[in-house]
């Protein structure tokens, strides 16, 4: 596709481009202002000798300076300069094209606290660590340009420009560089669906960017607007293009309330689907979507002609935080009696398939998901929202039984399903990971106000306990202690889930393709049984759900992959087998 946002650099110049329908004036603001010229709605300019490098704004009808809302790096945070980039870079992993879709093992982590130092570099020393642990896709949360020194990054701005928080536009292409030469595919978590509240210029500029419609976090923006559409296609697939990423994971697109005709979410992956064939690469697109719309979804798809590959599933998540953790409040009391309900998600997918949601006043929430593969949806136990989303932001590991735990997980990564690790999990990492941003006056208030409200409960029976999400200690709660992953009990925990991604490779990973539907499951007296048709033989799952010893006289029929099958299952004990056909 061709572009349209942002500046383009030629051999003798740059072009500057800007559509502001609103505007009366334009200047590019260099060493000099000068004007731009109008076309329509847009405002444009060659200048000879622009070059990567050069840092810019424009100024609106002569009172307001502002950064491209296209730009490509702000080296001074939201309301700074922009830089011209020059995207040309000498990529070592020339033969990369990806990875199929049945061999992720996704890895999702902040940049700013994966390591001490917080940057792309830094994060490119773990990447040996992840490869030994048997990942295969990282994910990274979201990078656009925030305001302030640390964000989670979903309030995020400037969508086409790299945090600088992090290092530069350059090292982030080193760092995946360095991830396609071992082997890792690498994800980018986008925001369509909002804006953050500070930094953003657009609704002086371009109010039709947003509709009368709201989110959770501001404004809905206005996908029926073509130029609206374009900018968020255009975005897309210049991180697959130009940062070589393999993926994208798209965040919680239910929000999107103004999607247009037809809908955003499938002209984008026509692009993105179109981009993919043109280059030969495996690329995966990943949804967050609380609508559990089944129909969105095809794994083997490929290119993406519409569809997407999976959805993150937070029912799985929901169902089992209420068993290892006993907590009902908020949106878990949707998942009361979670075995039967892990049962279901484990053979169907969504535990919501059009039924009441008691959280939501008994809407209808969900669509019919047992005919998709269960690759169609990306498991996990943990992630940053369901950590994060706590007053103290405490993980599993704070909270659940070590033994229940370790079924839980033995569970996650040896079902047929994506599984999703958070960053620190593989060893049962202890650092919470609360919310945290870096706003300045009102707004600063205003989200600190917002958070105690929202976890008023919390507040009142843990009170000083509870971090400020404002304050930098907070930040660095969430940095990972690495050097626990050397110590009892981590290093056992590592170990666990080294040797179960080894399983998972050898084991599961060839039987995917072959398992094209849901499976079948019960669950009763704490046993839990799943099993999926794999070829011509049934891949099984038997485990003890429970502080008990359970009865075994059924026992599993066919090639032990993991566990022991005796008579007597221990507590929280779990066997894996592939059936006899």
């Amino acid at each position: 596709m061709n572009e349209r946002f942002g500046p383009t650099l030629h051999r003798d110049g740059v072009t500057f481009r800007l559509w502001t329908p609103a505007a009366k004036k334009v200047e590019l603001l260099l060493d000099t202002a000068t004007p731009m010229e109008r076309e329509g709605e847009w405002y444009q300019l060659i200048v000879p000798g622009a070059k990567a490098g050069t840092r810019y704004q424009y100024r609106i009808d002569d009172e307001l300076t502002i950064p491209d809302p296209a730009s490509r790096f702000q080296p001074g945070d939201v309301h700074g300069v922009s830089e011209v980039i020059d995207q040309t870079y000498r990529w070592q992993a020339t033969d990369w094209i990806g990875r199929p879709w049945e061999e992720a093992v996704f890895y999702e982590f902040h940049v700013g606290t994966f390591t001490p130092q917080g940057t792309y570099r830094s994060a490119m020393e773990k990447l040996d660590h992840l490869v030994e642990t048997g990942i295969t896709a990282v994910e990274l949360m979201p990078l656009s340009d925030f305001p302030g020194r640390w964000n989670w990054g979903y309030d995020g701005v400037l969508p086409f420009a790299p945090d600088s928080a992090y290092g530069r536009p350059e090292d982030l292409k080193a760092f995946i560089d360095a991830a396609h030469a071992r082997g890792l595919m690498v994800f980018l978590d986008v925001v369509y669906n909002h804006f953050g509240p500070e930094g953003n210029y657009l609704h002086r500029i371009a109010p039709q960017f947003f509709s009368q419609e709201q989110t959770p976090w501001g404004g809905a923006i206005d996908y029926t607007q073509p130029c609206v559409r374009d900018f968020a296609i255009e975005n897309a697939v210049y991180w697959l293009r130009d940062y070589r990423f393999d993926g994208l994971r798209l965040d919680a697109v239910h929000a999107i309330a103004t999607p247009g005709h037809p809908h955003v979410l499938h002209d984008l992956s026509v692009a993105v689907g179109e981009m993919a064939k043109q280059t030969g690469r495996h690329i995966h697109l990943v949804l967050e979507n609380d609508d559990n719309c089944a129909n969105l979804l095809a794994p083997f798809e490929d290119p993406p002609a519409g569809r997407y590959r999976a959805q993150w599933n937070d029912d799985y998540h929901h169902a089992w935080h209420v068993l290892l953790t006993g907590e009902t409040q908020g949106y878990y009391k949707d998942y009361d009696k979670p075995g039967a309900r892990i049962a279901r998600s484990l053979s169907e997918g969504f535990i919501y398939q059009g039924e009441p949601s008691p959280h939501r006043s008994g809407a209808l929430r969900g669509e019919p998901s047992r005919a998709l593969p269960p690759t169609s949806f990306v498991n996990f136990l943990q992630n940053h929202d369901q950590i994060g989303n706590r007053a103290k932001g405490e993980r599993l590991s704070q909270l659940a039984k070590p033994k229940a735990l370790e079924a839980a997980l033995t569970i996650l990564l040896l079902s047929p399903s994506p599984p999703l690790l958070y960053m620190g999990e593989e060893w049962g990492a202890t650092e919470p990971f609360p919310f945290f941003c870096d706003f300045k006056g009102d707004l600063a208030e205003a989200v600190r106000n917002g958070r105690k409200a929202e976890f008023a409960e919390a507040y009142a029976a843990c009170g000083q306990d509870i971090p400020d999400p404002l304050a930098q200690s907070t930040r660095n709660l969430a940095s990972l202690d690495w050097n626990a992953l050397m110590r009892d009990p981590h290093s056992r925990m590592l170990s666990l889930t080294r040797e179960l991604l080894r399983t998972r490779k050898t084991h599961i990973v060839p039987l995917l393709r072959s398992i094209t539907c849901g499976g079948t499951a019960h669950f009763a007296d704490d046993l839990l049984f799943v099993q999926w048709t794999a070829g011509e033989r049934p891949l099984q799952i038997l485990a003890n759900l429970s502080d008990g010893d359970r009865d075994n006289s059924a026992k599993l029929k066919g090639a032990l992959i993991w566990g022991q099958d005796s008579n007597c299952l221990q507590p929280w004990s779990v066997i894996v087998a592939l059936g006899e056909r």
